[in-house]
């Protein structure tokens, strides 16, 4: 199904205001995501993409704002940050228009291919450590924008307790079976409260915020990254746990592609040969948490020798060890995002699940194990 996006009024006079003509009327679907999206070349050639967040949900606002700070700091520092070009924006109608990168192929696609390799995830690294070098002061001082230092809701905590009406309708079969498994895990739950306290003492720094493989696209040989409307002051080892933990999730889901005996609708592996095998899977890939790391501390490195005084990049010799629990906790995460699609709960699912499990609750026994080394 196409949108129209591109042919409203709001995005017209947009792109008119900015100079750049208008986009034709969409000829098959468009991109997609949660938000309204449209893209293509305008009657002046300019390649464009084109994002509306939906102002129907309560933190649209906010997650604009966030992404409108992301754009401010990254203009201010041209270059530094690699992601695609803002080229404007329009904050009643919580519009926002970047380059299009017409042929991009994004990092869960490379993946899948084998071609998100050693170097790309170095190039990966460096890119979330220059991020995470950024000075407190980074931020023009009138911007639009706001990055405000409140915490990320997830893990969500009190769904350990009970969970809310409006979810618990919502939700499907296999969702519900996860969370009624993790209710019963208090040493779990133990876990990732001591995680958040931890978060909460440690040092802070710009933050992604909502880092997946998805959101690094490959274009004319240059890694970028985009999706930034959870960009804010955070723990890093936030962002760093999530690209660990995107690839501790590809050694589950590769596990079937690998072993015929899980292809077919009856597994006839036990819980223990599925975790045994992840594992074997996580030992082939990861090289590419290898690399990260490496990007990233050589990024963090440099910054601290270049502005000592500053406090961006601070040393940090716990964040290894959080970023492990926060690995941890994205496969269980990622577990609940393929849940929502089924009734039942997979042998995969469950796995996911307890190699999580193991991660949150022992993160210093696997901080070696996932490439993070100290």
């Amino acid at each position: 199904m196409t949108d129209d996006l591109a042919t409203t009024p709001a995005v017209q006079g947009l792109l008119e205001r900015l100079g750049l003509g208008l986009l034709p009327p969409p000829q098959g679907d468009g991109p997609t995501g949660r938000n309204r999206n449209a893209a293509g070349r305008t009657t002046t050639g300019r390649a464009v993409f084109v994002k509306q967040l939906d102002a129907r949900q309560p933190d649209a606002a906010r997650r604009f704002r966030r992404q409108l700070a992301y754009e401010e700091a990254a203009a201010a520092r041209p270059g530094l940050l690699a992601s695609p070009e803002c080229l404007g924006w329009d904050a009643d109608e919580l519009l926002i228009v970047f380059e299009w990168l017409e042929g991009a192929r994004s990092g869960s696609d490379l993946a899948s291919d084998e071609e998100f390799d050693d170097e790309l995830a170095r190039k990966a690294g460096e890119m979330i450590g220059t991020l995470h070098s950024l000075p407190r002061d980074a931020l023009p001082a009138r911007g639009t924008g706001t990055a405000e230092p409140d915490p990320i809701l997830l893990p969500p905590l009190e769904f350990f307790d009970a969970l809310p009406l409006a979810y618990h309708t919502q939700a499907s079969g296999a969702s519900l079976e996860a969370w009624g498994m993790l209710q019963r895990d208090a040493e779990l739950a133990g876990a990732l409260r001591r995680l958040r306290a931890e978060e909460a003492a440690a040092p802070s720094s710009f933050v992604h915020g909502d880092l997946r493989l998805d959101q690094f696209l490959l274009h004319g040989g240059r890694l970028r990254l985009c999706d930034w409307e959870e960009f804010r002051r955070a723990d890093p080892a936030r962002d760093v746990g999530a690209f660990v933990g995107e690839w501790l999730h590809r050694a589950v889901l590769d596990i079937p592609s690998k072993d015929a005996e899980l292809s077919g609708p009856s597994p006839q592996l036990s819980h223990q040969d599925i975790v045994e095998r992840g594992v074997a899977e996580l030992n082939r890939l990861r090289t590419r948490n290898v690399a990260f790391w490496e990007g990233y501390r050589a990024a963090t490195e440099s910054a601290r020798a270049s502005a000592p005084a500053s406090a961006a990049a601070a040393a940090d010799p716990a964040l290894p060890v959080r970023a492990t629990a926060f690995a941890g906790w994205h496969l269980i995460d990622r577990m609940f995002a393929s849940a929502e699609q089924r009734p039942r709960l997979t042998a995969l699912d469950r796995a996911a699940a307890g190699i999580g499990r193991s991660a949150v609750l022992h993160p210093e026994k696997f901080t070696t194990v996932l490439g993070l080394e100290a």
